[in-house]
């Protein structure tokens, strides 16, 4: 059953921010661990429950582009024109920090990460709340984002001190984040608005690069990681591949192509992904978090073709399956 928060939870939750607390919001990407983006000490909480480096800065959720000039300065035409069609929405822009962001929010930095989500819990919140909150994905740093209110108290407990309700998230991966300081925008990390709409919109290509000097979230090598270790494999091979891992006696967990759909597989768990980008990117990391739970040690992955949303299931997959601190 799909609950949402009430008006009743969101005055709750409102009080919960203005003292200083976390609260667990739902967007149309991932749940957000969110304070309020202008207290220090509540960013701080942030940072500490999530095990989160004070260096990665955070994203500040805005209730409308209306208020973008709020937070930021010098803001790009190409930035405006940005909002105007993709906000609300899974579409992030780095601009120029506002005097009102306070360092502990962008880790330091003199940008500031902005967006609009696009769901009715959270806009509610914001326009409640009159401000501006700031808002990671509600796990531990590095790991599996959270696509229901029931992974965030999986994962972070009594870390936050209220959970909104807003059933499972309809994106369900990341915001796309832009470098939108100067007119020459590129993309940080692909996410929920693709290349190409963002291209038809401004009328020019853009770049992806793969590293960046701007800081944002999500660019640490592993990212996103299920406790399984991800391997990835070309699909033609995946089948092969997981008798492989058996045989050396891993509990294996296959990402299975919708082409091979009722192939068998010598493995401890399978999941037949989608033939739809859409679907594949809702369900991305509740596929991960399953093999988790059936007790995979080694999660046998491949990457889709990197066009529309197959962008950043590739991003996430790249980051799952990189290397692990020691």
């Amino acid at each position: 059953m799909d609950v949402r928060a009430d008006a009743a939870d969101i005055e709750k939750a409102v009080g919960v921010l203005r003292a200083g607390g976390l609260v667990a919001l739902p967007t149309e990407t991932v749940y957000g661990l969110a304070a309020d983006a202008e207290d220090p000490a509540a960013v701080a909480r942030i940072f500490q429950t999530k095990g989160r480096p004070p260096n990665h800065p955070l994203i500040v959720h805005i209730g409308g582009a209306e208020h973008l000039d709020a937070w930021a300065e010098d803001v790009p035409e190409a930035a405006r024109l940005l909002a105007e069609r993709f906000w609300p929405g899974p579409l992030t822009m780095v601009l120029r920090r506002g005097a009102r962001v306070p360092y502990e929010t962008t880790g330091g930095l003199d940008t500031v990460a902005v967006r609009v989500p696009n769901h009715p819990v959270a806009l509610a919140l914001l326009d409640a709340f009159g401000g501006g909150v700031a808002a990671p994905s509600a796990n531990r740093f590095g790991s599996v984002s959270p696509t229901t209110a029931d992974d965030v108290r999986a994962e972070l407990g009594d870390g936050v001190d209220f959970v909104l309700e807003g059933g499972a998230c309809e994106v369900g991966v990341e915001s796309t984040i832009i470098d939108a300081t100067s007119e020459s925008l590129s993309i940080l990390r692909p996410g929920g608005v693709t290349r190409e709409e963002l291209e038809e919109a401004l009328g020019r290509p853009l770049d992806v690069p793969d590293t960046s000097e701007v800081r944002v979230p999500g660019q640490h090598p592993s990212h996103y990681a299920p406790n399984a270790r991800v391997v990835l494999v070309d699909p033609d091979e995946i089948v092969a591949e997981a008798e492989r891992a058996r045989e050396l006696g891993h509990r294996v967990g296959v990402f299975l192509p919708a082409d091979l759909s009722g192939t068998p597989v010598d493995a401890h768990a399978v999941v037949t992904v989608p033939a739809s980008l859409d679907a594949y990117a809702r369900g991305l990391y509740g596929y991960l978090r399953e093999l988790d739970r059936q007790g995979c040690d080694l999660i046998l992955a491949y990457l889709p073709e990197q066009e529309g949303l197959g962008l950043a299931i590739a991003n996430r997959l790249r980051r799952a399956a990189g290397p692990r601190p020691a």
